[in-house]
């Protein structure tokens, strides 16, 4: 049996988890894949339980677990919670503790919403890439980190510290995924100003040597967001620290129509995974089932890919969310603008609905 750990989370989590999870339901059934399921407290949800967003019953769960499903965590609610307690810190841990180092953010334009990119649709038509993110170390993990006061005047300060096995393994991995694709890779980084730019871009030219297929560029994290409005098509597979990764991903998230379509995958050196929206939380709409499942829905078909080893079951999900995007449905996000067709909004049951229809008529 394979045994997927559960955490819907918080705002919105509990809401596209349930539409994931019927998906999930289906494929398990249609293509016997053994997949068994168990739930757990994560987040806030976690600790307004149990006064921790990571109590050990979840950790150990996950640890027990040949994947994980994750929503969302978070809310001003619990910005007044101690530092240590709030809900990203618990995603930090959780990260950490299960070394999942390696985030793959594909950012993937769907014909039908090419209307609904922030760039003109020439610019983003056919849109293909990966971003892949270092997630277990770097800026938000480096020490020393705090705020004290010196001087009289309080300071806040934080460390940006990568070793070169760290480094070496997360460009090991983007040359991976870029031999799988289109073999370009383009590392990004700060080196004209950071030290540690500096040792990244060294390892990253080494790690390169091995992979003569591979064409291999580098830019500056500034220069790359650039880019990344300017001419989006030229890139394949980025690879970049911790938080230029954090920041890309989101601004890759507009190309494609809306974040709400963006799956992601947070994997160990073995290929255990976490999946998860790149969305958040979003309590502005929490509980008002207008939330976008599809990126939910692609996260569980990124899953059974890369952690499950079920391609087929992974290509139905795809297939069938294409063919509810080219009949029309759309969730208010992605439903500002059209190339034409015939647009239905729908809310988050509903759209589920819809995939599993989908699903159906192809079986």
């Amino acid at each position: 049996m394979t045994n997927v750990t559960v955490l819907a989370g918080d705002g919105i989590g509990p809401e596209i988890v349930h539409e994931a999870m019927r998906v999930l339901d289906a494929v398990n059934s249609a293509h016997n894949l053994g997949i068994t399921t168990n739930e757990q407290l994560f987040g806030g949800a976690a600790y307004d339980k149990h006064n921790d967003p990571l109590p050990e019953v979840t950790l150990n769960a996950c640890r027990e677990a040949d994947a994980i499903l994750l929503g969302s965590v978070g809310g001003p609610v619990y910005d007044q919670a101690p530092r240590q307690l709030r809900p990203e810190r618990g995603l930090l841990r959780l990260r950490s503790e299960l070394d999942l180092f390696a985030n793959l953010r594909p950012a993937m334009l769907f014909p039908e919403l090419a209307n609904a990119s922030s760039l003109k649709p020439e610019l983003v038509s056919g849109l293909d890439m990966m971003i892949l993110r270092e997630l277990t170390s770097g800026l938000y993990f480096g020490e020393p980190r705090g705020i004290e006061e010196r001087n009289g005047v309080r300071v806040g300060f934080n460390t940006m510290v990568y070793s070169e096995p760290e480094i070496e393994r997360i460009a090991r991995r983007g040359f991976e995924i870029a031999m799988q694709r289109g073999k370009r890779l383009c590392s990004v980084d700060k080196m004209n100003v950071l030290e540690v730019s500096e040792l990244w871009r060294e390892v990253v030219e080494r790690v390169g040597k091995e992979y003569p297929e591979v064409e291999l560029s580098h830019l500056f994290v500034d220069n790359a967001a650039m880019q990344l409005v300017r001419a989006p098509k030229q890139f394949d597979v980025i690879v970049t620290g911790n938080i230029f990764g954090d920041i890309l991903s989101d601004a890759a998230a507009m190309l494609t129509g809306s974040i709400g379509m963006l799956p992601s995958a947070s994997l160990d050196s073995n290929g255990k995974g976490m999946y998860e929206p790149v969305h958040g939380s979003a309590p502005d709409i929490a509980g008002q089932g207008i939330a976008n499942p599809l990126a939910t829905i692609l996260s569980v078909s990124m899953m059974l890919r890369y952690s499950l080893n079920q391609s087929g079951a992974a290509d139905a999900i795809d297939k069938a969310v294409a063919n509810v995007l080219s009949n029309g449905y759309r969730c208010q996000d992605i439903a500002a603008e059209s190339d034409g067709a015939k647009i239905q909004v729908v809310n988050t049951s509903q759209m589920g609905d819809a995939v599993l229809n989908a699903l159906d008529s192809a079986s």
